[in-house]
């Protein structure tokens, strides 16, 4: 699946057509999207489409303020969502932040969870395209390893790894299908 910001309607469009390949660690607030953010509610941002699963919805703004670095915010609301996904977005927060105890045990609550399987397939073909042991290890996995990809991302981050843009893409990846993930529930699709 190709990400497409313009099907998720006129209020996210804008504030997905950016550069969604963040920063492993918490990055720098996108200051130029605040005012668009705090604007957004559930209401504006499915004013078009009839809401059937508000707290997928939530999970929805709570993703977008992650998308541009505002990680207090989206903690704020993957926090208040005690669900898988809700754990989900919550783990990679902190993955983020980064605090890689914490996103494991909030990958901990996840379980397996419906992205998986196309994150890993993603994920296999991304390392196909890139040289050293990560990209091998993570070809070389019957599924997707949430917490081998934390510890990924901390050696990463400590030095130990020449995977950081692997990582970054992988990352990418896991956003989009987790967001279109809860947009399509929380529209009842």
């Amino acid at each position: 699946m190709e990400f497409d910001p313009a099907q998720y309607g006129n209020a996210f469009r804008p504030l997905l057509e950016i550069d969604r390949c963040r920063e492993l660690g918490p990055g720098h607030a996108v200051e130029a999207a605040r005012a668009a953010l705090e604007a957004m509610s559930i209401e504006t941002a499915f004013a078009a489409r009839r809401v059937a699963d508000r707290s997928m919805a939530e999970l929805c703004l709570g993703a977008v303020w992650l998308l541009h670095d505002f990680l207090d915010q989206s903690h704020h609301i993957s926090q208040g969502v005690e669900t898988p996904t809700g754990s989900y977005w919550h783990g990679i927060m902190h993955r983020r932040e980064p605090d890689y105890g914490n996103a494991k045990y909030w990958f901990r609550r996840v379980g397996g969870h419906p992205i998986h399987a196309e994150l890993h397939r993603a994920a296999r073909e991304l390392a196909g395209h890139m040289p050293g042991d990560a990209a091998a290890a993570l070809q070389a996995q019957a599924s997707w390893d949430a917490f081998g990809f934390v510890d990924l991302c901390q050696e990463v981050a400590s030095g130990g790894s020449q995977a950081g843009a692997l990582c970054r893409r992988i990352q990418q990846r896991e956003w989009e299908l987790l967001f279109d993930f809860c947009f399509q529930r929380a529209v009842g699709q």
